[in-house]
């Protein structure tokens, strides 16, 4: 080749490198795109007491790239933070109440062109009430099932950060949290059909079934399973029945008379009918419901079923169904077979009729309940509100009481369950596998059963520990303070029965809509629930048989304390404050008390009105004829 030759082919490289480079990504070197996005609309701010949202509706440019947000700097509008596509919100953590700002928001595409800028959104961070913040950790949480789902199935990642691996449980959750959603505004109800559609159509065309369940884990963009361990490459009937539970609930909700609400109830119908409950029997001569199945190693994981632990859900799913359906009996003869299901104990007071010795882990009182409601059933054993509810002022009183002396565990920081903790991940519970790892998922989903409790918490967790454990998702998994560590993790399975718990709760959303699917009566009946009493957490619970000291909150604490404690029965209760030199400081309180809780104020002052220096307190609670001794500190 000659030089001419050589200069022709290189001037002409040149030139193709240089003309594509003038134009925007997408575009064309000959023609190019000038038309802007919208403006943003519907945006609003959420002041929290130390963050605040600002949100918007959704653009949908397929050329989108993503949005430009500008914050007031006193004279301007100045470029604040740049946010990309799959995100119409922005979270800033600021610590402290007191800060205010405004905000725009703008559009952008891969032209490079901008839309003009929303109305400005004011928010500030400022004090928070209770119902407030149950919006706030409602609105955070449903961002991993919107915003982190898999772009092309729609479905639950089991993680963050887990790319293409998406969970059947976490993904039933998921489900649920999106009616939440809804409900809730945070979407409108078209957007939640359209995804609900995506992911039904993706369970029902493109992902591996095996007898009609799903494996634990599955490819979020090809529907391959992906194997949980070397035999668990199959069926989970577990994880499929926390699926199920999401899509009956689901169905019962779209019934609408539109063609694409008719769809999802059609394609759920279809799901749901097609898991062969009865096949994961292994035989009809088998009591039990076996946890996997292989079309590689068959049932080499030979797990059954046999409670108490959070697979009850799986056998009443069995029952309920109205195609592969599994004998009632078995509730009974496989399910409640164990000798050691009926417990019959006492621990801090509260009665476990059922269930391990302090508890277990707390996700046994959640997964199984997220749908089904034990509110007004008991069956041969107990109630399983009132069950879980004690389970869960076991967990609360055993933190309370901290036995292993661990950091950060209180009456205002407690719950152990399944969780990340600074080791791997693991199932942590009172007395047993307790390394002083604090979950915020298990003290806030027993929300529905310890309302006044979880709030406490809620609040105590996000005012001490601020960003450590809150991030855009909300609560992060886990922390342990003896270890200086705090998660950086979000999982489906924690973070699902947050949303939906606070929303029982709040609306019986959930529950309501599980409930009236017609063969959830039938397996009630089929089982013989027989109807409780019990209406909600207002109603008579079993009180402790014993006084309970749950301590002072805050501690240390300045100006004021409360001095939190329970009574089996009305009796006279004084309480006294002491210095450390035995010397009486206040009568706190002397006279009758009803039964049950009490929390007393301390606000630091002394019997004649005079504020106290700081320094450690002691207080005395006398009643029948015993006394209980606390140890307070104050900073001023």
């Amino acid at each position: 080749m000659t030089m001419k030759h050589r200069m022709s082919k290189l001037f002409l490289f040149t030139f193709l490198i240089i003309n594509s480079l003038s134009a925007y990504p997408g575009e064309s070197a000959i023609e190019s795109d000038s038309t802007s996005p919208a403006v943003p609309v519907n945006v609003k701010g959420f002041s929290y007491e130390k963050n605040y949202d600002v949100t918007w509706t959704a653009n949908k440019e397929s050329d989108l790239t993503g949005y430009r947000v500008y914050r007031w700097t006193g004279s301007t509008y100045s470029l604040f933070n740049i946010v990309t596509k799959d995100k119409n919100y922005m979270s800033i953590y600021i610590g402290n109440i007191g800060a205010a700002d405004s905000f725009k928001v703008s559009a952008y595409d891969n032209s490079g062109n901008e839309s003009e800028k929303s109305p400005s959104v004011f928010v500030s961070t400022r004090a928070n009430s209770d119902e407030e913040f149950l919006d706030m950790v409602q609105r955070a949480t449903f961002r991993f099932f919107w915003n982190h789902a898999h772009p092309v199935s729609g479905l639950t990642r089991e993680r963050y950060g887990s790319g293409n691996t998406v969970a059947a449980g976490g993904s039933g959750f998921g489900l649920m949290a999106l009616i939440v959603g809804i409900e809730r505004g945070f979407i409108t109800r078209e957007e939640g059909t359209e995804r609900m559609l995506k992911i039904l159509d993706f369970l029902y065309t493109k992902t591996d079934r095996f007898h009609g369940a799903y494996s634990h884990w599955f490819n979020g963009e090809t529907g391959d399973a992906i194997p949980f361990s070397q035999y668990d490459n199959g069926g989970d009937l577990v994880e499929t029945a926390y699926l199920m539970q999401g899509i009956i609930t689901i169905r019962n909700y779209f019934n609408g008379t539109d063609s694409l609400e008719v769809q999802i109830r059609s394609l759920a119908t279809q799901i749901w009918e097609s898991v062969e409950w009865n096949w994961y029997q292994r035989s009809q001569y088998s009591t039990f419901l076996y946890w996997h199945w292989s079309p590689n190693y068959a049932w080499q994981m030979n797990m059954k079923l046999v409670g108490w632990n959070e697979t009850m859900i799986t056998y009443l799913l069995g029952i309920a169904s109205p195609t592969f359906g599994i004998p009632a009996s078995m509730y009974y003869s496989g399910w409640a077979s164990a000798s050691n299901y009926y417990n019959g104990n006492t621990f801090y007071g509260y009665r476990l009729n059922v269930g391990w010795s302090y508890g277990g882990p707390l996700f046994f009182a959640h997964y199984s309940f997220l749908g089904f409601d034990p509110r007004f059933l008991k069956d041969n054993f107990t109630n399983y509100f009132q069950n879980n509810r004690n389970t869960t002022l076991i967990h609360r009183a055993y933190c309370t009481a901290n036995p292993y002396a661990h950091p950060g565990y209180d009456s205002l920081s407690w719950g152990l369950t399944a969780s990340d903790d600074p080791f791997g991940y693991s199932a942590h519970a009172p007395y047993q596998n307790d390394n002083g790892t604090i979950t915020p998922s298990a003290g806030i989903s027993s929300i529905a059963y310890t309302p006044q409790e979880s709030i406490e918490l809620i609040k105590n967790l996000y005012r001490t520990y601020g960003y450590k454990v809150w991030g855009e998702y909300g609560f992060k998994d886990a922390f342990n303070v003896k270890q200086n560590w705090f998660a950086d993790s979000y999982i489906s399975i924690d973070q699902g029965p947050i949303i939906i718990m606070i929303e029982n709760y709040r609306s019986q959303l959930l529950w309501d809509n599980f409930m009236a699917n017609p063969e959830i009566q039938t397996m009630i009946d089929s089982i013989g629930f027989s109807p409780d009493t019990l209406t909600n957490v207002e109603d008579q619970i079993d009180l402790p048989d014993e006084f309970i000291l749950n301590g002072n909150y805050p501690n240390p604490f300045n100006p004021s304390t409360i001095i939190d404690f329970i009574i089996p029965h009305r009796s006279q209760v004084k309480i006294e404050i002491y210095d450390l030199l035995g010397r009486k400081i206040n009568t706190l309180y002397d006279g009758m008390l009803e039964a049950g809780e009490h929390k007393i104020e301390w606000n630091a002052l002394n019997d004649f009105g005079e504020h106290v220096s700081s320094g450690i307190y002691l207080y005395k609670i006398y009643h029948n004829n015993k006394s209980t001794n606390g140890k307070m500190v104050l900073l001023r």
